[in-house]
């Protein structure tokens, strides 16, 4: 029996296969508890969490604060100027100060190390909105959304396009190792993930039956494709320069009906979100001004395709979010 009372929730590298579709599993079934209107207040009325958001989120945030009331807590969410933490008060400081007044923490920013630290030092469970190497929530939505729009897990194929060498990346390819799934980065070489993560990955991989696979090529990586998953080219935080090397760079990796053409006919279409498919964004018509592309990372045609399963992906961040949270305190 999956015991994970206590535990902090940082990275998938940390969990077993079993640990990981244990909360999947739960999610489902939290889900179909909320769709059915069966109450779960119970489960730990009365707890605090303090959600600390040094990067800015949509999805995380409510996600985190739709689940938590769900679960009968209170939230108090901490922005970028509202938290000291790194900056007048160091991490390990901020770590003993919440963990004595909140029985989880949730913390969504930069390195690794900080989210690392919290868990060490606060006592309490801690749970990673989004760090620069890794995003483990994300990835147990993005595992129950496969498993319910293709009905298996194991022996699916991904590829995953675009920059693969930060948290998006590195996480599929962690879960695809971990759960038996086919992991394939298509990208330039420049982009694939880190030598020393691959290495990992394909020992996991070793011993549940999943393959890592690296290719510049865009029919190569397609072909067969259950699932082809992409991100914003440009992650939060970093300067305006880059944009014309990524672009450069990362346009023949773009998702588009050609590339979704060569993979399966099953073939389902995935994003984290936000995404840069049309011009209805600040940032998408400065980009449009700019470089005179009216959509990057996916095309409009499939981002809003029958392939495209994103908004259902976006809405299981928030049952997945709850199951970590319920299983963990």
């Amino acid at each position: 029996m999956v015991n994970l009372k206590g535990r902090s929730f940082l990275k998938l590298l940390d969990f077993t296969p079993e640990e990981i579709l244990y909360l999947v599993d739960l999610s489902a079934q939290l889900k179909e508890n909320k769709k059915k209107g069966i109450p779960t207040t119970n489960m730990h009325a009365g707890k605090n969490v303090a959600l600390i958001f040094e990067k800015t989120s949509t999805r995380t945030r409510c996600s985190f604060e739709v689940a938590a009331h769900d679960l009968g807590m209170g939230t108090t969410y901490l922005d970028p100027k509202a938290s000291q933490i790194g900056k007048k008060e160091s991490i390990v400081d901020t770590a003993r100060v919440l963990g004595s007044m909140f029985e989880g923490i949730e913390y969504r920013g930069f390195e690794q190390t900080i989210v690392e630290d919290l868990a060490k030092y606060s006592g309490v469970p801690v749970w990673n909105g989004l760090t620069n190497e890794f995003h483990p929530t994300q990835m147990l939505a993005d595992v129950l959304t496969i498993r319910e729009k293709l009905g298996r897990i194991k022996g699916i194929n991904l590829t995953y396009m675009g920059d693969a060498r930060y948290n998006m990346g590195n996480s599929l390819m962690v879960v695809c190792a971990k759960l038996g799934m086919n992991f394939t980065a298509c990208t330039s070489s420049k982009y694939f993930p880190d030598k020393e993560l691959v290495d990992t990955c394909l020992k996991i991989a070793g011993e549940t039956g999943a393959s890592i696979r690296l290719t510049e090529s865009v029919e190569e990586g397609t072909k067969d494709a259950d699932v082809i998953y992409t991100d914003v080219w440009v992650s939060m935080g970093e300067p305006d320069e880059v944009w014309k090397e990524r672009i450069d760079a990362l346009l023949p990796y773009q998702v588009n009906a050609k590339a979704m053409a060569n993979a399966k006919k099953s073939c389902i279409f995935m994003h984290c979100l936000p995404a840069f498919h049309d011009l209805n964004t600040e940032v998408g018509r400065e980009v449009y001004e700019k470089f005179g592309l009216a959509e990057l990372e996916v095309t409009d045609e499939v981002f809003n395709g029958p392939q495209s399963v994103v908004f259902d992906e976006a809405e299981n961040r928030m049952h997945t979010i709850k199951a970590v949270m319920a299983a963990t305190l």
